[in-house]
């Protein structure tokens, strides 16, 4: 319950703040922002106090304090006009939110609570397909901070300065400080980031869109996205053209058999298959391979929308008063030629401090951001002619206040692990389709992956249309930028900056997609063009959800959860175990303690060479007594012997037996934990 009180007072005080500051904004806008505000400030605010008292109850009571002032601060600054009443425009909103994206929460509510190491009968932990592989880092990140000093070091690879990006896993741990378990501490806030972020690409696309319907269409291009991989089910089916691991897709004839072996096979859907180099197919569904297990990504979009809302919304048409009758508006564009603007200082500030908070939340989601803004700055000078200097109030504003805010947390974490690093920033043309040599022709590597809506931005394009124009301004200067630029070493993760393109063109896709459409008004071949469009648009996506609903597997054994317990309960919280780099490993994932060396699986991304300290355990698990400087060197205090240990390394079972204290044995002998000799 004390989480809970938690969570709602930085979610109350949230509503406040935003009520207060921007009560023209319509209602159901107000709330999500206020929302999203109050989350955000519930990452930061513990965090910063953190700096002082650790990352413990203490820096959490004490986070209050700030919390405080900052309502106090938006009373003193608020805005005086009365808030704008619920209307039957609400009352729209409300409609297409209900139907559109409370089903796609409830998707996602289900994945996450069957993802995210669910209990099993046997007191297993089981976890989804997509959670498989990440989901060990972030609890071992969530597990390691409680109590931890702050700045806090990786708990995988102690020593160095904990730089990927940590806030929602911290967010998380607040979790935990307040009495929730770890998997309520995953699950709970994955399912209230996930409301947030359906809800709030709605809200957006309803902001921009010319039409509600074109807010439905936008909204589901984004979360069912797929592409046109599932054509390789049809292609050919009644004759057998490959095997397990090579051409799976088409391993068994017939369509139905096909999806059976999609539904059931690791990795096996069209939209993100395994087998790069044969399909090339790399358009992940955002949902199941990018929201579910990719949490940093999932914080960062909550935040991000907000700032891509206040900063389209900052520089709306309605902002603007017309100089003249004859220069008065004639497009529903956020900018206009030759009009009188005014600044909005309040919003400015509000979205630059807002925007600022995001590289330790997801640091893509503010290069993005800071990319479109970029872009859209550009446009808006060249169309403000005469009124550049008000324009530029609002950009100078905001674009200040952001990077005056960033700018500590990229030279505290993100600098000191990037820069001077050879494995960051290296130019790498057409992200991973030219990482081999182009496996697919340029344009239809994009078609194939994205689909139907990758032709209709490119056709829209074509059209005069000033909004969309100006969208696409923004938009492409983030796709040039994950086209021609390799940010980190796995070239794969430029589609966290690809998204948020596609976030933006996505609504140009449907409009142009709905205009089209319309013009055919008439023809009674509508309805079928229709629906075989929304067939090749979701059918993919569709595949790739269905698939992730099914999925399940084991990630820790009940003697290992068992084990986990006996190491929380009985070792020092800031004890440093030595085990092998399996990617699984309760050590420091449930029970949160220090390891030497994690696996590359993730410091290698991370730009960390783990060579020396592999080969330094493959010693020490050889020849213990010989080298036990090992233990000395990293401040080891205990050893592990488990089923990974035993597969990977040469042990010396006698020397552990005779020469090493063992604390905990398993009901089988599977798990061993030996203490330091010198303990």
């Amino acid at each position: 319950m004390l989480a809970i009180a938690y969570f709602l007072l930085y979610e109350v005080c949230g509503l406040a703040i935003i009520g207060l500051l921007r009560p023209q904004i319509r209602p159901i806008p107000r709330a999500w922002l206020g929302l999203c505000l109050g989350l955000v400030l519930m990452m930061w605010l513990p965090a910063l106090c953190a700096l002082i008292w650790d990352f413990t109850l203490a820096a959490h009571l004490w986070a209050m304090v700030p919390l405080f002032l900052l309502v106090g601060g938006a009373y003193l600054g608020r805005d005086r006009r009365s808030p704008m009443p619920f209307g039957d425009e609400d009352k729209k909103q409300l409609r297409l939110l209900l139907f559109t994206a409370l089903p796609l929460t409830l998707v996602g509510a289900y994945l996450q609570w069957t993802h995210n190491i669910m209990p099993a009968s046997d007191g297993s932990l089981h976890v989804g397909q997509s959670t498989y592989g990440d989901l060990p880092l972030h609890l071992s990140i969530i597990t390691s901070l409680r109590n931890a000093s702050f700045p806090a070091d990786y708990s995988i690879f102690p020593g160095e300065l904990l730089s990927y990006p940590f806030l929602t896993d911290s967010l998380s741990t607040t979790l935990m400080l307040f009495g929730f378990s770890l998997r309520a501490s995953v699950v709970f806030p994955g399912i209230w980031m996930m409301a947030l972020t359906f809800s709030g690409y709605m809200l957006l696309s309803i902001r921009v869109a010319d039409t509600k319907k074109g807010a439905v269409l936008a909204t589901l291009f984004f979360f069912i996205n797929g592409g046109l991989g599932f054509f390789y089910l049809f292609d050919m089916q009644g004759a057998v053209l490959g095997s397990s691991g090579e051409n799976e897709l088409q391993s068994v004839a017939g369509l139905w058999n096909r999806i059976e072996a999609v539904l059931h096979g690791w990795y096996q859907t069209p939209a993100n298959h395994a087998e790069f180099t044969t399909y090339n197919l790399r358009w992940s569904n955002v949902i199941v391979d990018m929201m579910v297990p990719q949490r940093t990504t999932l914080g960062g979009w909550t935040q991000l929308l907000p700032c891509l809302y206040l900063l389209y919304d900052g520089i709306r048409p309605e902002n603007a008063q017309k100089a003249g009758i004859s220069m008065a508006i004639t497009q529903d564009g956020p900018t206009a030629v030759y009009v009188k603007r005014r600044m909005d200082g309040r919003q400015a500030i509000l979205l630059g401090i807002w925007a600022g908070m995001l590289p330790m939340i997801n640091t893509h989601c503010f290069l993005a951001l800071g990319l479109l803004s970029m872009g859209w700055m550009a446009y808006d000078l060249i169309q403000s002619r005469g009124q550049r200097m008000r324009a530029l109030l609002f950009w100078g504003c905001y674009g200040l206040l952001a990077v005056a805010a960033a700018l500590p947390q990229l030279f505290t974490w993100t600098f000191r692990q990037s820069v001077g690093n050879e494995q960051f920033l290296n130019f790498q043309f057409n992200w991973v389709n030219g990482d081999q040599g182009m496996l697919d022709g340029y344009f239809w590597f994009y078609l194939k992956n994205i689909g139907i809506p990758f032709l209709l931005i490119l056709l829209a394009l074509l059209e005069k249309n000033e909004k969309r124009r100006f969208l696409a301004s923004g938009a492409f200067v983030i796709y040039l930028a994950a086209e021609l630029i390799q940010f980190q070493p796995n070239v794969y993760d430029n589609n966290k900056l690809l998204y948020v393109w596609y976030m933006i063109c996505a609504v140009i896709a449907a409009d142009y997609g709905l205009e089209l459409l319309g013009k055919l008004k008439g023809m009674r071949a509508k309805p079928v063009l229709a629906a075989l469009c929304a067939f090749a648009c979701f059918f993919t996506g569709a595949l790739a959800i269905a698939r992730e609903c099914k999925s399940g597997y084991q990630m820790f054994s009940r003697q290992e959860v068992e084990a986990a317990e006996f190491v929380e309960e009985h070792t020092e919280k800031d004890a440093t175990f030595v085990t092998w780099t399996q990617h699984i490993n309760f050590v420091s994932s449930l029970a949160g303690r220090k390891i030497i060396c994690g696996p590359d699986t993730w410091l290698y991304y991370h730009g960390f060479s783990t060579w020396e300290r592999q080969v330094a355990i493959r010693d020490f698990y050889a020849d213990p007594m010989g080298n036990l400087d090992l233990l000395e060197e990293y401040g080891a205090d205990y050893i592990l012997v488990s089923g990974n240990e035993r597969y990977n390394l040469t042990i010396d079972t006698h020397a552990f037996e005779n020469y090493f204290e063992k604390v905990y044995e398993s009901e089988y002998g599977e798990i061993i934990i030996y203490a330091h000799p010198g303990e």
